[in-house]
This record gives structure tokens, sequence and C-alpha cells, in this order.
């Protein structure tokens, strides 16, 4: 099965795409990772990334054709990607979803190497709103899609006070009606 993973930030989707992966022994892709990987290769932390890609559409082409090239090669995987759902339309599509303060203090407290601007909770804050702004740019421009649109998703989960493991378990539960 195809399954895809997107969301808000901090919402869990890097946790809990390898927590599904692992429990379904399939393979696992992350754009997020391969951004990251992208920024820090370029010397650049993931906001600085994206406002590069805004005027620069090679660094969403590289991420994009990775995706469909990744989706059209394997059948059974799970996906962390914000436009995963988009391109591999043949996924089961999971949105998660978080309060933005409970999702701040979660990537505050994760002090991510790519993401060095992040120097107080509020500066985070502030950060993530921009983040957003940005993805919603360029992918309105690039594709005509909001990915923040959480009715395009076949399952919307709330991640904002349960553990990583009842998510799991909602999702799995999903999925487990759906065989």
């Amino acid at each position: 099965m195809k399954i895809t993973i997107t969301g808000t930030l901090g919402s869990g989707k890097s946790t809990m795409s390898k927590m599904l992966a692992e429990k379904l022994g399939v393979k696992r892709f992350s754009v997020g990772d391969f951004m990251g990987e992208l920024a820090l290769e370029k010397g650049m932390s993931l906001l600085e990334l994206s406002k590069l890609a805004e005027k620069d559409s090679d660094v969403d082409t590289i991420l994009d054709n990775r995706q469909v090239a990744f989706g059209k090669t394997h059948s059974d995987f799970v996906l962390d990607s914000r436009l995963g759902w988009h391109f591999i339309p043949d996924s089961f599509k999971i949105w998660l979803k978080c309060d933005l303060n409970i999702a701040a203090v979660r990537i505050f407290n994760d002090k991510r190497l790519d993401e060095k601007e992040n120097t107080s909770l509020e500066k985070t804050k502030q950060n993530m709103i921009r983040r957003v702004q940005s993805e919603r740019k360029r992918y309105g421009e690039y594709y005509g899609v909001d990915p923040y649109n959480e009715n395009q998703y076949d399952l919307v989960v709330d991640s904002s006070d349960i553990p990583p493991s009842r998510v799991l378990k909602k999702i799995l539960s999903e999925l487990k009606k759906r065989e």
C-alpha cells in the first residue's frame, strides 16, 4: 500500500512515518529529510531554502521529481511529504494537525540544525508561520494546490494532545477498515 503523510509543522509527521513504516514493514521516504539535507549542503536553514525556492523553482523540481519517481518504482511505502498526496494520487493520504503553540514547543525543543533561526519560542512560531506562507505561495503558484486544505485527505488526526502511539493506533485502525 502507498501511504502519504503530511500535516502542519510540528505535528509528528516524521515520527509517525517512521513508526508506521516500521509497523507495516515497508520502506519510508521523507522529503523533509531530503530538504533538510539539501539546506545543509547549501549552507542554509530550511527557512532560507524555502525563500530560495520561491525564486528558484529548481529546488522544488528536485524534490518533486524524486517523489514522482519513488511513487512509480515502489508499491508499498510510507512517504513523509508536504505534496506526496498530490504527486502520488493513488496513495492513502494522511493529514496530521497540531495546535501552533504545541507544535512550536516541539520544534523549538528539537534544536534542529537546519532551523538555526529558532532562537526562542516566539521566533519559532514566527518562522513556522512564514514557512507555511512560503509553502502555500509556492505550491499554489506551481501546482494550484493548498496542502493545508484538510478536505483532500483520507484521514485527519489531531496529534496535539495524544502520544504518537495513539496516533499510530488511529491510523492502523483506519487502514484495517480499508483492507
